[in-house]
């Protein structure tokens, strides 16, 4: 199964709410270029899961404007910068054990999206990641826990 772990796109650095947030101009393009990589690089995205901030919706919306991303977003409401990894992982392990799923795309935030990385994946690095960022796990159902595949950020295409 394949599992991808987006950062948003570059925000305003001040609203009425962390929450409430935009994605600046900046943001959408940089949103813009990692959808189009994982149009073309790995497409077919079977579910979104998306965190209520929403400079993550904004992002998400931007992605799923691409062909092969077919998912609608499905917001949890605890996959925030504050989440805890280890229920976001519960509730990837929850979904795969209901359904045959191929791939999934978190959007989220850091330093959540870090503490992901070591969480999902059998290296348990939590490396900072740039706006934007994808990290591309290859997630072994049986074994609960991946590798890491690339983590690509908008500087690297």
């Amino acid at each position: 199964m394949q599992l991808f772990v987006m950062r948003h796109g570059q925000a305003t650095p001040f609203s009425e709410s962390d929450a409430n947030r935009k994605l600046t101009k900046n943001g959408f393009d940089e949103v813009e270029k990692m959808a189009s990589w994982l149009n073309s690089a790995h497409g077919d995205i079977e579910r979104i899961l998306v965190s209520p901030y929403v400079r993550a919706q904004q992002t998400a919306q931007q992605i799923i404007k691409h062909p092969k991303i077919f998912a609608k977003p499905i917001t949890v409401d605890f996959i925030t910068p504050e989440g805890n990894a280890k229920q976001v992982h519960d509730y990837i392990d929850g979904l795969l054990t209901s359904a045959t799923i191929e791939s999934i795309l978190i959007v989220s935030h850091m330093p959540l999206v870090s503490y992901l990385l070591a969480e999902l994946t059998l290296e348990s690095n939590a490396p900072i990641f740039q706006t934007a960022a994808i990290a591309h796990i290859d997630y072994d159902v049986t074994l609960m826990k991946g590798r890491l595949v690339s983590l690509i950020s908008p500087s690297d295409i």
